[in-house]
């Protein structure tokens, strides 16, 4: 054979391997301390995470490495659920910090406060960890897995670690979907499905919060506060405030009830002060719409009462409702473009009511100043303004 032959299948040789590993994922070009070699491997597609496997099916036992970057000083760990894709119930191994190492330790994850896990369910064995240079842990260990196990639901996350405790992770949306399945026997991983659905109900709760109470009752109020003081536009103001008021409050409930459907979702996690704010909001909106069937007449007596009340619950609306939603984007960890838009569109709003401030003010002055020249001029020349003013 000759040479310029052999130099051709050599390098034939060398892109067909280069080829099948930029195939199987940047996991293929691992390389792990003491020798240790697996089967198959899967990049993971939250966190920068990875997984290696072999699995013997015959004895059911499942040699595992999984690598993943912490925060400094912090925890990593991977874990197979039986029950279900999420968090509780998911049988895991920890690798924390130890005397400037990395120690292994396994848990039964049965509920979102490290005091109350359990022990884990599954036979381990050769369980280590280690801290790369590159600052990823890498953590290896042996699980005895029931017979016939084929697909399994994998678990995966990092977190803090500090005064000696495991403490608790993000939520931010990648540590939330860290979770798909994954088929010991073809090797095949797939995120799971219910991460998607989340994250749209959670942006959808969003965007009806944000068009509810954060414009259209802003909206309303500047209707209601600066219309009604051209006579043109009367009663048309007030039809405009009644509309962006309802609207917004329908819209304001839809999104209330995402919430609270997500809540049920996501059992263990809790956003108190965003929580709370909502309850508030929802609360004082509804009692807005019962106020509209006590309102009194003009004339009526308690009408200035009505006013205060009616005024003030309002504003206490708008401001707890912009609160909340400035709230609900750093939970929901929105890309920046989203949070400039909707600060670009409070500030158009206040820029609006601040003109119109001190347009109707000189108008009202205006009016002032010549129903008193008005009124100076009739036979009473008290001085004082009309009583209806």
């Amino acid at each position: 054979m000759s040479f310029p032959r052999l130099v051709f299948l050599f390098l034939l040789a060398v892109a067909r391997r280069a080829a099948a590993q930029a195939s199987a994922g940047a996991c293929a070009a691992e390389k792990f301390s003491e020798n240790r070699v697996f089967k198959a491997c899967a990049d993971l597609p939250h966190l920068g995470a990875s997984v290696y496997w072999t699995y013997d099916a015959a004895a059911s036992s499942l040699s595992v490495a999984f690598i993943a970057a912490p925060p400094s000083g912090g925890w990593v760990a991977w874990g197979l659920n039986p029950s279900s894709d999420g968090m509780i119930g998911t049988q895991a191994l920890v690798a924390v910090p130890s005397g400037g190492a990395y120690e292994v330790q396994t848990y039964d994850i049965s509920g979102t406060s490290p005091g109350s896990w359990g022990k884990i369910a599954y036979q381990t064995s050769h369980l280590t960890a280690e801290l790369g240079a590159d600052g990823r842990v890498r953590m290896f260990g042996t699980l005895r897995l029931q017979n016939g196990t084929g697909e399994v639901n994998q678990v995966w996350q990092v977190g803090p670690f500090s005064g000696g405790a495991i403490n608790i992770h993000d939520t931010k949306s990648d540590n939330m979907n860290a979770k798909g399945k994954l088929n010991l026997v073809t090797g095949a991983s797939t995120a799971a499905t219910g991460g998607g659905s989340i994250l749209r109900k959670k942006n959808t709760h969003g965007v009806l919060n944000a068009v509810s109470w954060g414009l259209l009752l802003p909206m309303g109020a500047i209707f209601a506060r600066y219309l009604k003081t051209f006579k043109s536009a009367d009663p048309a103001w007030f039809y405009l405030h009644v509309a962006c008021q309802l609207i917004g409050y329908g819209v304001g409930v839809s999104g209330w009830a995402t919430g609270i459907h997500l809540g049920n979702l996501s059992k263990g996690i809790t956003y108190s002060v965003h929580r709370n704010i909502g309850i508030t909001v929802f609360a004082l909106g509804t009692l807005q719409i019962f106020a509209l069937f006590l309102r009194p007449k003009k004339d009526h007596k308690y009408r200035f009462y009505w006013n205060i009340y009616h005024h003030s619950i309002g504003y206490t609306i708008i401001i707890l409702g912009i609160i909340n939603i400035f709230k609900g984007m750093s939970i929901l960890d929105v890309a920046q473009k989203w949070k400039t838009a909707y600060i670009i569109a409070i500030c158009i709003l206040g820029a609006i009511a601040l003109i119109l401030e001190v347009v109707t003010w000189g108008i009202v002055l205006k009016r002032r100043k010549e129903d008193s020249k008005t009124y100076n001029g009739t036979s009473n020349g008290n001085g004082h303004l009309p009583l209806s003013m």
